[in-house]
Formats: C-alpha cells, sequence, structure tokens
C-alpha cells in the first residue's frame, strides 16, 4: 500500500529531531509521497531544505499564496518565478482567492492568481488552489481561462456537491483532508457522492488534524485517519483508497 499527501507544510517543523520523527511515522503508515507547497519568497528555502533531506519522499511546489498578495504583490511574484526557474518543481501552488480573513486586497489577489495560472500554462504544471469563502471569484478566473492545459487540486475542498461538480468538470481533483472526519461539517455526505477517480488526499498539516486528533497540530502521517474514513464511507478496503488516490496523484503531477 502506498498513499500521498497532496499538500502538507511539513517545512514549518523546523526542528529537525521533530521532523525526522513526523517522517518516520509518516513510512509507518505508508505514507511515502509527500507534496509541499510554498505559499511566499520566504518559504521556499525551507521547502527547498526539505526536499533536499527526503528527495525520494518529498516534491517541492512553488507560488504565492492569496493570504501574502498585497500591494507588492507583483515584486514577490517576481522572487518566486525566480526560483521557478531555477528549480524542479511539479505545480504551481498554493494559489487562489482567499476572503476570509480580508477583502481588501481582492483585484490584487485575482491578478496574482491569473499571472500564475499562466505561469503553469507555459510550464505544463497543474495548479494547486487554495479558495475560501471566494468559490464565484476562483471559479470565474477558472472558467475564463479554460482550456486544455487547465489542470489542478482544489486544495482542502469543503464545498457542496454542485461545486465539486462544477470543479471535475473543468478538469480539477479534490483535495480532500481532515474536515472530511468532522462529525457536522456535510463534506462526508459530498464525498459519499463524488467518484474517487475524482480524489486525492491532503492533511495540510499542521492545520486541520483529522479526528480523532481535532483541534491538535496536525501531521502527514494522519492522512491515514482521513484515507480510512473514506474507505468507510466508500464500503472499500483502505488498500483501494490508497491506490486509487495515489494514482490520482500520479497523473497530476507526473511523479
Amino acid at each position: 500500500m502506498m498513499l500521498t499527501d497532496t499538500h502538507t507544510h511539513l517545512y514549518y517543523t523546523l526542528d529537525e529531531k521533530e521532523r525526522a520523527e513526523q517522517m518516520e511515522r509518516c513510512l509507518e503508515n505508508q505514507i511515502t509521497r509527500l507534496f509541499l507547497p510554498n505559499v511566499s519568497s520566504q518559504s521556499v528555502g525551507l521547502v527547498m531544505n526539505l526536499v533536499k533531506a527526503y528527495p525520494k519522499n518529498c516534491f517541492p511546489m512553488l507560488g504565492l499564496h492569496p493570504c501574502d498578495v498585497n500591494d507588492d504583490f507583483l515584486k514577490e511574484l517576481d522572487l518566486i518565478h525566480q526560483h521557478i526557474k531555477k528549480s524542479k518543481i511539479y505545480a504551481i501552488g498554493e494559489i487562489g482567492i482567499d476572503l476570509y480573513w480580508d477583502k481588501t486586497f481582492l483585484k490584487q489577489q485575482q491578478d496574482a492568481f491569473t499571472i500564475q495560472i499562466e505561469w503553469a500554462k507555459t510550464l505544463n504544471l497543474p495548479i494547486v488552489i487554495h479558495c475560501r469563502d471566494a468559490f464565484d471569484e476562483v471559479f470565474e478566473i477558472l472558467e475564463n481561462h479554460d482550456d486544455d492545459k487547465l489542470r489542478g487540486i482544489f486544495h482542502c475542498f469543503t464545498g457542496n456537491l454542485s461545486q465539486a461538480k462544477r470543479a471535475i468538470d473543468l478538469g480539477f481533483y479534490l483535495g480532500i483532508g481532515g474536515v472530511v472526519t468532522y462529525k457536522n461539517a456535510g463534506l462526508d455526505k459530498t464525498v459519499e457522492q463524488i467518484d474517487l477517480k475524482n480524489i486525492v488526499l491532503e492533511t495540510d498539516a499542521p492545520y486541520l488534524a483529522p479526528s480523532p486528533y481535532r483541534g491538535k497540530p496536525n501531521e502527514s502521517s494522519y492522512l491515514i485517519h482521513i484515507a480510512q474514513k473514506i474507505a468507510d464511507l466508500k464500503q472499500i478496503p483502505l488498500e483501494e483508497v490508497a491506490k486509487i488516490t495515489t494514482a490520482n496523484s500520479v497523473k497530476i503531477f507526473g511523479v
């Protein structure tokens, strides 16, 4: 069995001993593939250092997180683009629109999202989308840029069935994380109605830990609980969830 965490910020764990222990727990749970999104130019080095430490298990993605977009976003994008030019990466991400915390920079977020979508198309890479309280805004941009090169993952998908189908119709996979294990979130009902061929697994560690760790720092080894929840919902073996979702991740990232 092989499981893939398509979205983890393991690099936030700066203590090498603790990080090594987290990675060991991943391998014990057969979580052998971890995809790492940066959030700004400041985190590129952290991502790349972790990839160097675990080259067989960790795969980098680079982009500008919408919460890091401000009036100076073009300069920040340029810094990240310089790193992309000299790095082997597997996606542009995480990118998108977040209106949960602040709507001040919506226009800048839209512009940054659009620019990075074009990067991905030029490089023939998928995009990894961060979308919070912004489905309409994200879909508008995606539909305006829809072509055979547009593809990727809706990271931390928590939308309804209609939004799920809309994303899938645009050629995107749904990144399902710890929220699917929460009793009253309702995501489990949506996942029940989505074919496994459209799903990938993620933790978004250290955020959104699944039950029974909800409210505590998340880590990639907890992906096993997310996979088991989906196996229960689909009434299929855990091994089948691992096989199909990992195959999906290979289709997306090409590795």
